[in-house]
């Protein structure tokens, strides 16, 4: 049976026994809309937890949409525990410099925060590393005249054991493996149509969301989830949920939030499904991550707690993070029937 829990008040998601759920990010004053004064920091899509538990988060910019919009906002950071920001509060959470329609893509080593940005005019997009605040180019940016950008529109990105990282190219139907310095070790490396998020497992396994014939991630699909082992052909796992987000917990479940649907559901690494966690009353999930299980994570009591973006009440403009924590292992244990 599911249990109803309240992490805020009048808004409900109902979770597995055992589970709980915190808000662990919010803001007051940015929500502008009369009359709403909804809750949360300005709107943030991507997020990322380093092994100290610090944890990043980025707004989306114009990836997908036209017309005169400011898309130039630096990332924010928030210690372990979390925070709650104000207008005039908000400088001490902003990291690094503004860049363009910024992403979180991952992490690197649980240090090396991997950022993608993407101008959507130049047809151009750029995969930084950001360490201490500063944003080291890696790979991507303007190619030499006459030639073909290495990058055009990078969205999700995962790092192998031995530094390689994997980018997804929406707009050119491929996922990019670089080298640990950003040379290129195979431009073509995957090919699907419209890969978008990307997360790496323990086991090597390469997961792939990918919006599929989805003009733009919000579209009604149907998107693709697929997962490559080594060098074999990309295995399609399920096919229709757009996922807003995915992340691998400790035991190789990968995690999707649902876009089309207010759900989170956990995708076994055999294909089963596996419901975990719905939102009513107008919320839901944009995407989310595992924190890290390290010494500095397991001090600040959040090693192995899913966290989330998600919207309340359908205030677009503004996100809150949500910390859920529980028995992982033993809900996915006993949801996946023992092999015969």
């Amino acid at each position: 049976m599911l249990a109803v829990l309240a992490p805020r008040a009048n808004a409900e998601i109902v979770l597995p026994p055992g589970f709980t759920v915190q808000v662990y990010v919010t803001g007051d004053g940015f929500d502008t809309a009369e009359g709403r004064l909804a809750h949360g920091i300005p709107s943030a899509s991507t997020l990322a937890i380093d092994h100290a538990g610090t944890l990043y988060l980025a707004r989306p910019g114009r990836r997908y949409s036209g017309g005169e919009i400011d898309d130039l906002w630096p990332v924010y950071r928030f210690p372990a525990g979390g925070g709650r920001a104000t207008k005039a509060t908000e400088a001490r959470y902003l990291y690094g410099p503004p860049l363009p329609s910024a992403q979180i893509a991952g992490v690197r080593a649980g240090r090396e925060l991997l950022v993608t940005t993407f101008d959507r005019d130049r047809k151009v997009g750029v995969l930084y590393v950001m360490v201490n605040g500063s944003a080291e180019l890696f790979a991507g940016g303007t190619p030499p005249r006459g030639a073909t950008p290495v990058l055009v529109q990078p969205e999700g990105a995962a790092a192998d054991a031995a530094g390689n990282v994997y980018v997804a190219d929406r707009a050119q139907d491929r996922v990019v493996k670089f080298d640990p310095r950003g040379k290129i070790l195979d431009a073509s490396h995957v090919k699907l149509q419209r890969p978008r998020a990307l997360a790496l497992g323990g086991d090597g396994a390469l997961w792939i969301a990918a919006d599929g014939s989805a003009e733009a991630p919000w579209a009604r699909g149907p998107g693709e989830i697929w997962r490559v082992v080594g060098d074999a052909a990309p295995a399609l796992m399920r096919r229709g949920p757009v996922a807003a987000g995915m992340a691998l917990s400790s035991t190789g479940h990968l995690f999707v939030a649902d876009r089309q649907a207010p759900d989170i559901f956990a995708l076994a690494p055999d294909g089963r499904v596996i419901s975990f966690a719905r939102f009513t009353d107008g919320d839901a999930p944009r995407s989310l991550t595992f924190a890290p299980i390290t010494p500095e994570t397991e001090r600040a009591g959040i090693a192995g707690s899913l966290f989330v973006v998600a919207i309340g009440k359908g205030a677009w403009p503004v996100n809150e993070v949500l910390k859920i924590s529980g028995p992982f292992e033993r809900f996915l244990r006993e949801a996946t029937p023992a092999a015969r």
